[in-house]
């Protein structure tokens, strides 16, 4: 166990969760210092920020656990991570949990789409039979070494199946042992509110931009009984904006001079990737 505040300890005292999407260390360590209760890994971020790939089932478990091991390394805010489908079958699922467990994530979520899986803001997702995700639940609680540890069991059913067949699909995984139930892509506010009142759990809700579901507030999100709220887009979407600005500025004038893009100076950025430390360690050991 590390020092760090469990999120089960958080979510026990009732308090709602806001989670930004983290998919490398400038957004991590950006995210941690800002105070949020958790930080999201997000498998699309990783995707794209590490392969420049979609986010349809082509980046692998090592991919996903070791960028997780080095977020939580250099971060103190507890990690949800996207595990995708656990990565395969059942014994998948098992060394899945047993690797983000041991490099330090704290929820680790896993999807009942058919592999490849897809972005669950993108269409043509097919998903496995329920009694098939459930099984792979209990293989995940059983994994798990510490009971702080959550499982968060994610249905992508509402686009192909519909609203009533994922809130049965979120009562199932509830029984079957996950900590979290995650309805993926809820089509209206009152959507959300009826998973609220119907799945009997703790409740994570995505809120995307522009993707199928509406944006709904923290607050309201509160009241209708949603305990998490990730926001996968957060980092990286700005982030792409920011950059295409600001090379788009420098191609067109020469220079970066005068560009209204928002930037650290360099002191921020040596002062974020910790080297104020490097300079302390070279004044004990390396300057003579």
């Amino acid at each position: 166990m590390t020092s760090k505040t469990r999120l089960k300890s958080i979510l026990e005292s009732g308090k709602f969760v806001m989670s930004p999407g983290v998919f490398d260390m400038f957004s991590a360590r950006i995210a941690d210092r800002i105070g949020f209760s958790a930080l999201y890994m997000t498998g699309y971020g990783v995707s794209g920020s590490y392969l420049g790939v979609a986010d349809a089932g082509l980046v692998t478990y090592r991919d996903m656990v070791e960028r997780a091991r080095t977020i939580v390394d250099g971060t103190a805010t507890p990690l949800i991570a996207d595990a995708d489908t656990g990565f395969g079958g059942l014994i998948n699922v098992r060394q899945t949990v047993r690797g983000y467990e041991a490099a330090g994530v704290q929820a680790i979520q896993i999807e009942d789409q058919e592999m490849p899986k897809k972005c669950g803001h993108t269409p043509n997702r097919r998903v496995i039979a329920s009694p098939d995700m459930c099984r792979k639940i209990e293989v995940a609680v059983d994994a798990r070494t510490r009971p702080d540890t959550l499982i968060i069991a994610r249905t992508d059913s509402r686009t192909g199946l519909g609203l009533s067949e994922a809130i049965r699909r979120g009562q199932d995984y509830a029984k079957a042992g996950a900590d979290i139930v995650f309805v993926e892509a809820p089509e209206s506010e009152d959507e959300f509110k009826r998973v609220g009142d119907e799945v009997d759990c703790w409740l994570l809700a995505n809120m995307v931009p522009t993707g199928k579901s509406p944006v709904v507030s923290a607050e309201n999100l509160k009241a209708y009984g949603f305990n998490i709220a990730i926001y996968p887009s957060a980092g990286m979407s700005v982030a792409c904006a920011a950059l295409e600005a600001s090379y788009g500025y420098l191609k067109g004038h020469g220079s970066t001079d005068g560009s209204a893009v928002p930037a650290y100076t360099m002191a921020q950025l040596h002062e974020l990737m910790g080297f104020p430390e490097v300079w302390e360690f070279e004044k004990r050991f390396a300057e003579t």
